[in-house]
């Protein structure tokens, strides 16, 4: 805009003028890849209404052409599963006992990596975070992942119970179920089965932020297995989770079997619904 490039340009020091400059062309261009994806969704749902090719552009004023390459050319509209602009993607720390320091599991980092590639892949930033070891992390935060248990994390643990449907529940020290409400059927991880499997059960799902000005989208294994099983799902789902939740709260539950030397995923699955919340 005329008057943002007025004022930068009066900056009289210049590396200031060139660092000023240089973050408001990466501002300039983040709007750009938004607006455009937030254009092709629109064309998208319009269609999906109903509505021809023919009918929008007559109603936008632009002519068919461009409506059929802003719709086949845009940025992908199910980013915004993940966030808009930067997305900040928190995982935990946790305590190595022999180096005495928080340290970031190989798991949590290869978590965190998927998610990191997949979200760049949508042409947006990623801003690293992390669950200190102690648990505390901020949750009021726009565009935010979180990769992270109860067992982990207080603040986390409050935002799992205000899930209407899916609950983390304990029952005896070191094991963790996950229970579908709606079902009565409780789920546990491969680890805890005689004899053990390579298989993990995991969460997926977006709560409320504590201040209620938004919401953030959680992910946790009951073991960390698990957490990278649901990253790996939602490089192959997300067009399909998108379409049926958008942006809206909701919670599901995802079976991984990975394998027991390298951990990565080789199957993963959901095998509970998409809960959406709104509607509990």
């Amino acid at each position: 805009m005329p008057g943002e490039y007025e004022r930068i340009a009066e900056i009289e020091d210049p590396f200031q003028l060139l660092r000023v400059a240089t973050e408001r062309l990466a501002e300039a261009q983040q709007e750009v890849t938004e607006l455009s994806r937030l254009r092709r969704r629109l064309i998208q749902d319009l269609h999906a209404q109903g509505m021809s090719y023919a009918q929008i552009a007559e109603k936008a004023g632009l002519s068919r052409g461009r409506i059929h390459q802003i719709r086949h050319t845009g940025p992908s509209p199910e980013a915004a599963f993940l966030g808009v602009g930067t997305v900040t993607i928190a995982t935990p720390l946790r305590h190595d006992q022999v180096k005495d320091r928080p340290v970031l599991s190989l798991d949590d980092m290869a978590t965190g990596q998927t998610l990191e590639q997949l979200v760049r892949g949508f042409d947006m930033q990623v801003d690293p975070a992390h669950v200190t070891v102690d648990g505390r992390v901020d949750l009021n935060r726009p565009n935010l992942i979180v990769v992270c248990g109860p067992a982990m994390s207080e603040a986390m643990r409050s935002a799992y119970a205000t899930d209407p449907v899916l609950r983390w529940e304990n029952p005896e020290p070191g094991l963790w179920l996950l229970t579908d409400t709606r079902t009565g059927e409780s789920y546990r991880s491969g680890q805890e089965m005689d004899p053990q499997l390579p298989m993990d059960m995991a969460y997926i799902g977006r709560l409320p932020r504590p201040d209620g000005k938004g919401s953030f989208l959680a992910i946790a294994g009951i073991h960390p297995q698990g957490s990278r099983g649901v990253a790996h799902l939602l490089t192959q789902e997300i067009a399909s989770l998108w379409g049926q939740v958008r942006t809206d709260r909701f919670s599901a539950l995802v079976r991984t079997e990975y394998d027991p030397n390298t951990h990565e995923p080789t199957r993963t699955e959901l095998i509970t619904p998409l809960y959406r919340h709104d509607q509990d």
